[in-house]
């Protein structure tokens, strides 16, 4: 080989060493491009989102406590009132425990009361039956006054719908309308509430008379 052969094969040589250092650097340039992206990518937020995400958690954080205080106060209230239900319906079972009791022992001094009121004589027999019937009443009404049964006898009082029942309305002369003139049969309450209503006779207003059709005409 020749000196001109042997320096150009030394140039083809250096041309492709040349090419190939080229390529390398270029695939390293893209390489560090690429890293650099990345690196971007992984950067950490700034301090103004991450204060930003820290008020919206803090924001949602307090709305839930809100709530969950909301349902505790609900809770609480509705114990409260299932407390104060649950305590009236025991004090009322205690106070009216009786009721059914009571009521049917009225009609047992009923017929007492009325056996008394027809006892008429002056046997003996009578005598000890009238004294009987008189202290077998009082016994009830010391009964029914431990257990706080009291009696309705509304004799010449305001009629009162709620614890007296009208039978009949008539003209009684010197009553006040709407007032009691009779009573027949006494009424009773357990505990202030109606065991049985006064059955009673309530006076009403009289009639004004009618005028006479010829003192209309004479008027006319």
């Amino acid at each position: 080989m020749n000196k001109k052969q042997e320096k150009t094969e030394t140039q083809v040589e250096s041309q492709l060493e040349t090419k190939e250092t080229e390529k390398i650097l270029e695939e390293v340039l893209s390489d560090e491009g690429l890293a650099e992206e990345d690196l971007s990518l992984d950067e950490p937020p700034s301090q103004e989102t991450l204060i930003a995400e820290l008020q919206q958690e803090l924001a949602a954080a307090e709305q839930k406590a809100q709530e969950n205080w909301d349902k505790a106060v609900r809770t609480m209230a509705e114990m409260e009132n299932l407390k104060k239900r649950t305590q009236k319906d025991l004090e009322d079972a205690h106070k009216y425990a009786l009721n059914s009791f009571a009521k049917e022992l009225l009609p047992v001094l009923d017929s007492l009361e009325l056996g008394l009121q027809a006892a008429t004589g002056e046997s003996e027999e009578v005598k000890k039956f009238c004294e009987g019937s008189e202290l077998t009443i009082k016994q009830f009404e010391t009964v029914f006054a431990k257990f706080n049964v009291m009696t309705l006898d509304p004799m010449g009082q305001p009629f009162n719908a709620e614890q007296h029942q009208a039978v009949l309305m008539q003209e009684t002369e010197g009553a006040t309308p709407n007032t009691v003139v009779n009573v027949f049969q006494k009424g009773y309450t357990l505990n202030g509430r109606l065991l049985r209503p006064a059955m009673v006779v309530v006076a009403k207003a009289p009639e004004k008379p009618a005028k006479k059709l010829s003192e209309d005409n004479e008027q006319a």
